[in-house]
């Protein structure tokens, strides 16, 4: 960002190699780079100052700055009507809060789809949605294969549901909750996405044993000192032995599971009946 930029207050896309101008409107990026075959994350919102975040930080800020991924945050409230710039308007019906217009969304959905593949299998275009699909580490493992994505972050009571049927646009969930927003939410998907893609956490091992990555809570981790305020390691993890440490983690992966959370549990079970050698 140059110092111009920086004293502007100006918000950029993210990411770098060659720059070329870019993406209206205007006031939502100066320069964007051309990241050829780099997955991207664009993300429709009425906060683009949010991103990226702590997305600009730790290994996925590494990856961002090393142009391993692209994140282009798409300002909605440009695309708004009016000399306030309006995005929303009351419920159809009656009833609390403001809905987002599906006139207004639909100009910002024709700009992210510009030069985006059609098949939601290569870029798929996402509702955060307290109603939609629980987002976990399979929809993670399916975005990071796709070519990109496309996240609309909702605000006020949600938008006008005709948009979402006519740009085919699949609704999901962080969790069972509501947020003021789909900011967050976005920034927390990203994130579980961007680890998964080639070369951002640099060991492709690390990820094999962690949570949810084979249907399992992650066993227990430990490191030095081998013993604090009276809580040794376990023995077993300094035994060298490896088989005896992969069968120790795999038991504890397992208890926890069961313990914690039944559902996953369940569902391992019946994996594994089908399929013993998982």
């Amino acid at each position: 960002m140059s110092d111009d930029d920086a004293q502007s207050g100006k918000p950029r896309s993210h990411g770098r190699l060659k720059v070329r101008p870019t993406f209206t409107p205007r006031a939502l990026v100066e320069d964007t780079p051309d990241l050829v075959d780099t997955w991207t994350a664009r993300v429709i919102t009425l906060f683009p100052t949010a991103f990226p975040g702590v997305l600009g930080e730790s290994l996925t800020g590494k990856a961002l700055d090393q142009g391993k991924w692209r994140l282009e945050p798409i300002d909605l409230r440009p695309f708004g009507e009016g000399r306030h710039k309006n995005v929303d308007d009351t419920p159809a019906g009656g009833g609390a809060g403001m809905v987002l217009r599906a006139d207004i969304l639909s100009k910002a959905l024709d700009k992210a789809a510009e030069g985006t593949p059609a098949a939601r299998g290569r870029w798929p275009v996402v509702y955060l949605s307290p109603r939609g699909r629980r987002f976990d580490q399979t929809t993670a493992k399916y975005w990071a294969r796709a070519e990109g994505i496309t996240l609309l972050c909702g605000r006020f009571e949600g938008v006008d549901e005709r948009v979402l049927e006519d740009y085919g646009i699949e609704e999901v969930s962080l969790g069972d909750f509501v947020m003021t927003g789909g900011e967050i939410a976005a920034q927390a998907m990203i994130d579980a996405t961007v680890r998964l893609l080639p070369g951002v956490l640099g060991n492709a091992a690390s990820t094999e044993d962690e949570s949810h990555s084979n249907g399992l809570l992650e066993h227990p981790q430990y490191t030095r000192p081998a013993e604090w305020r009276g809580r040794p390691i376990p023995p077993v993890l300094l035994s060298g032995n490896h088989g005896e440490i992969e069968a120790w983690r795999r038991a504890m992966a397992e208890s926890l599971t069961r313990a914690r959370r039944p559902d996953l549990w369940q569902a391992y079970v019946d994996r594994q009946a089908q399929d013993p050698e998982r």
